[in-house]
């Protein structure tokens, strides 16, 4: 612990306690007190992971296993390259278009989903498509591709200048608005290049997205307008920005700031998003350890689990660990408003809890997050485990209380080489059910030469209160996002 950090911890300890501090390295950590300090936040703890373990291979929470010979790809989701030739893409992270409280739009009749896709040989090749079909049929053959929803030059004509040094597009949500538009909300990725001090900026971003028919069977873009930045960060004290977290050039830092979703709560305007904590709500660094709150309330357990971790090699992984849901305010016009607290925190677990995922139903506003063993720092957790965490709070500031005692909802341990693999997945609550529709993707990008990364099929998830399970026979067709009852 150096200077800094070793003070920070002093001064926690001496107002919490009433009295001296004395540090790990000179006792042994075993001994070790700590402080407790939440700044407001509802944590993702280290007692709730290790708890979770338990619950593995509960078929409540176990994202169901699919026929590989079943699973077909998106032979929809073509491009042409550079040289004239077809390429059937990958499609991985998609979200639908919704409704403002999270139920599927329909748009002229038809259902549209937004989507990542690209060239299996080009794993920078990330742009978001979009992909349609008509309401009612849900064979995956069904959906259709209008193709990407940005053209090369719409970043350059929006005279923004974060928009100007995109290269990627990354995950967002998507809003059928009162007056029948389509407001688009994703993540502009910005250029990874250190003799330019470029570190790979993230920007929550927003466009209108001009839809039309095309006949009687198609749709297609019409372009984009108020094409925008929102956010990135800040001053780096509530969430972490791109300049702080690269400040001493220590790339294991994984910074996070990505996947707007959209909700309203009480005439207002918001957007979650996956960040990391800021310098003012339990920054990463080694005192990041010290602070039993990111442990849970046992005293015995914080200092077992904080001897453990300083003689493991996670240590320094867990040090920078400060994966945050975040939230802001926008205006009505979708520009950035304020800032808000941290809704959850996954301090010394992991450093990314992505695709924030919330909705209010019966009362209750519901927060989901995807997240992968392979980033956290448990013990028993390995690189196989893939996780969809649920949390439950009667307000959208919080608290956010976990879900099935530790926050599991899904999990799946598969080998990634395994077609049937899957990721990133997304509750859709439904008009005419009380059941709730999941989607993900399935099968890694180019891990093989026939099947690419498609729509996996979706499955029934029964919630009630903090308590969820899988349906069972619930599984329905690949990229099914509503559900009818039958």
């Amino acid at each position: 612990m150096n200077v800094r950090q070793f003070a920070a911890v002093s001064l926690s300890a001496a107002i919490l306690f009433g009295g001296s501090f004395t540090s790990a390295s000179a006792k042994g950590g075993a001994d070790e007190k700590g402080y407790k300090e939440t700044y407001g936040t509802s944590q993702i703890t280290r007692q709730d992971m290790k708890d979770m373990i338990n619950q593995h291979g509960d078929d409540k929470f176990t994202v169901p296993s699919f026929d590989a010979s079943t699973i077909k790809n998106v032979e929809s989701a073509t491009k042409t390259d550079e040289n004239g030739n077809k390429i059937l893409m990958d499609v991985w992270d998609t979200w639908p278009l919704q409704n403002a409280d999270g139920t599927v739009a329909e748009y002229k009749g038809y259902q549209i989903v937004f989507g990542l896709a690209g060239d299996p040989k080009k794993p920078n090749d990330t742009f978001i498509y979009m992909f349609y079909k008509k309401a009612g049929d849900d064979s995956i053959d069904a959906w259709k591709n209008a193709g990407r929803v940005f053209d090369d030059e719409d970043k350059n004509k929006a005279n923004d200048k974060y928009l100007k040094g995109q290269v990627e597009e990354w995950s967002g949500s998507a809003l059928f608005t009162d007056d029948g538009e389509i407001r688009l909300f994703y993540t502009n990725r910005g250029d990874f290049d250190e003799s330019k001090e470029l570190f790979g900026r993230q920007t929550l971003t927003t466009a209108q997205v001009n839809v039309s028919e095309k006949g009687d069977k198609d749709l297609q873009v019409d372009g984009i307008e108020d094409h925008k930045s929102i956010f990135n960060g800040g001053d780096g004290k509530t969430y972490e920005n791109v300049e702080k977290a690269f400040e001493d050039r220590n790339f294991n830092n994984n910074h996070t700031f990505r996947d707007p979703h959209y909700i309203e709560d009480k005439g207002h305007k918001y957007l979650v998003f996956e960040a990391n904590t800021g310098t003012e709500y339990g920054y990463s660094g080694e005192d990041n350890l010290y602070n039993r709150a990111y442990y849970g309330k046992s005293m015995k357990f914080f200092r077992d689990e904080l001897k453990n971790l300083q003689n493991s090699p996670k240590k320094e992984t867990a040090e920078l660990a400060n994966g945050a849901m975040g939230i802001i305010e926008i205006n009505d016009d979708y520009t950035f408003k304020k800032e808000k607290k941290p809704l959850l925190v996954s301090n010394t677990v992991t450093d990314e809890i992505e695709r924030p995922n919330i909705f209010k139903k019966d009362g209750k506003f519901y927060l989901f997050t995807s997240t992968r063993g392979s980033k956290m720092t448990i013990d028993g957790i390995d690189d196989e485990d893939i996780y969809m965490l649920g949390y439950v709070s009667n307000s959208l500031d919080g608290p956010f209380k976990p879900m099935n005692k530790t926050g599991i909802v899904l999990h799946q341990d598969l080998d990634p080489n395994d077609i049937t693999w899957t990721y990133a997945h997304y509750v859709i609550p439904q008009e005419e059910s009380d059941k709730f529709v999941v989607t993900s993707y399935m099968t890694n990008r180019g891990y093989f030469a026939d099947h690419k990364s498609t729509f996996a099929p979706s499955f029934l998830l029964d919630i009630k209160n903090k308590k969820s399970s899988v349906v069972k026979d619930g599984t329905l067709e690949q990229g099914q996002i509503t559900y009818d009852g039958q």
